[in-house]
């Protein structure tokens, strides 16, 4: 009796748990991917193109033998499972509150038929790693030393050869109604699919992994690992990559790292509400402008022209690549909430539209971490000064003169030594006196 393997954030063949729970089920599978309308319509268009890369190159690791079909799943689904008699619908377990609801709808759909969901896109699941009386953890530090006490499982070696693919060419019936993978909007700036992942880790454990600890925050070297897509698409496990690290202090680094990434899922789960509203409540009467020159400044960060050299870098580098190097990824973020007051949502939008990483855990407790909403103990007085960052994390200054050419020339990247250049724009704040407004809005709700 076949089997249906539904692949939505997994896109690869090896180290997959729900495809050897399948295999094992029957060796009999159809592998399908459904192309959700609501989600085409709310991912920006680098993410769709990288996904649909990512299903081209598993359409080919399959031997041709996936479906590709769009529409809505609980809809879809359903109708495949049908039309070859399924036994049962294989999935890899979502977490996030989004797909959470889509699975409730498919599973009431298929009635009879059972949705099995085996291993996630995590080294350990959302609501594993829990205190001692079952409660969430609310702060890293002691999340992370129960998350290396649970542990995790070593990456399996693939089963497909065992597997038996259902030809979807051979289906006729309203669930199959294949379509072509298209194109939305150019390639992406990172080569998409499993063998591009593996590669890429193997490279960066060769030659950035010993140093990672040291230079992942210097935005000039290339300190960074750039595997956030491929964790975002599943083209390859954090196992896979966890089984590389042992404890020198670069990998020790790393896998911190990989620890936020579930720790932030987590949070996620246990609190859905905190992916557009504040994780700490308390935070929900701070003062922001929401008015027409707040949107006027709004844009401008967005063009990455505020006239602070670090900021336009980072947001330039988004605008050009759908990436932006963790470190910009916090300076401009406090810029936008610190420097000019305006809704932390209104920021993580931008970068959900913009970066083909973006995920929607990392990024709302990422931009929550940096506006002080979140599960940080030392929220409000963490205000960045995009000029004293930037001496520090790009001392010579080649990451601003990579991405702001205006400053090419200069002898003082972060214009602290030398004259702003013609063509160039004034600041659009004065970062000390936004500092202080910054404060004097976090005290007020504090006392």
């Amino acid at each position: 009796m076949p089997v249906l393997l539904w692949y939505r954030r997994d896109l690869r063949v090896g180290d997959l748990p729900a495809l050897s729970a399948a295999i094992a089920d029957d060796p009999e599978v159809l592998c399908c991917f459904v192309l959700d309308p609501r989600l085409e319509t709310s991912s920006g268009q680098r993410r769709l193109q990288f996904l649909g890369d990512c299903l081209r190159h598993l359409r080919d690791d399959l031997d041709g033998r996936l479906l590709i079909t769009r529409g809505l799943p609980q809809q879809r689904i359903p109708q495949l499972a049908a039309e070859i008699s399924a036994t049962a619908v294989h999935v890899s377990d979502d977490f996030a509150p989004f797909g959470r609801r889509r699975d409730q709808r498919v599973r009431a759909a298929l009635s009879q038929i059972p949705l099995v969901a085996t291993g996630s896109p995590y080294l350990i699941s959302p609501g594993r790693v829990v205190k001692d009386d079952g409660s969430p953890y609310r702060v890293f530090t002691p999340f992370f030393r129960r998350w290396r006490e649970h542990g995790w499982r070593r990456p399996a070696l693939s089963r497909s050869e065992s597997a038996h693919w259902i030809d979807p060419t051979a289906l006729s019936g309203k669930g199959a109604q294949p379509v072509e993978i298209p194109d939305f909007g150019g390639p992406a700036d990172v080569p998409a699919g499993e063998a591009a992942a593996r590669e890429h880790w193997k490279a960066f454990v060769a030659s950035g992994l010993d140093r990672y600890d040291q230079d992942r925050d210097l935005l000039g070297r290339n300190g960074a690992s750039r595997m956030s897509a491929y964790l975002k698409f599943g083209n390859i496990h954090p196992r896979t990559m966890a089984a590389d690290l042992d404890h020198s202090p670069g990998e020790a680094a790393y896998l911190r790292q990989l620890a936020f990434r579930d720790f932030y899922a987590a949070v996620l789960h246990h609190w859905p509400r905190s992916a557009w509203e504040n994780w700490n409540t308390e935070f929900d009467a701070i003062q922001t402008d929401t008015d027409a020159e707040a949107q006027r400044r709004f844009e401008r960060w967005k063009a990455g022209t505020t006239g602070f050299p670090l900021v336009d870098a980072g947001m330039r580098e988004l605008l050009a690549t759908g990436f932006m190097h963790n470190r910009a990824r916090m300076i401009v973020a406090s810029f936008l909430v610190k420097d000019l007051h305006l809704p932390w949502q209104w920021g993580a939008r931008w970068f959900l539209d913009q970066l083909v990483d973006g995920d929607l855990a990392n990024n709302q407790h990422g931009w929550q971490w940096c506006a002080g909403t979140g599960t940080d103990a030392s929220p409000y007085f963490r205000v960045f000064n995009p000029t004293l960052q930037g001496r520090k994390f790009d001392s010579d200054g080649s990451y601003v003169r990579r991405w702001v050419p205006e400053l090419a020339d200069v002898t003082d990247a972060h214009l602290v030594r030398c004259g702003r250049p013609p063509g160039y724009p004034e600041p659009i704040v004065d970062h000390g006196h936004e500092r202080a407004e910054a404060l004097r809005r976090y005290q007020r709700i504090s006392t």
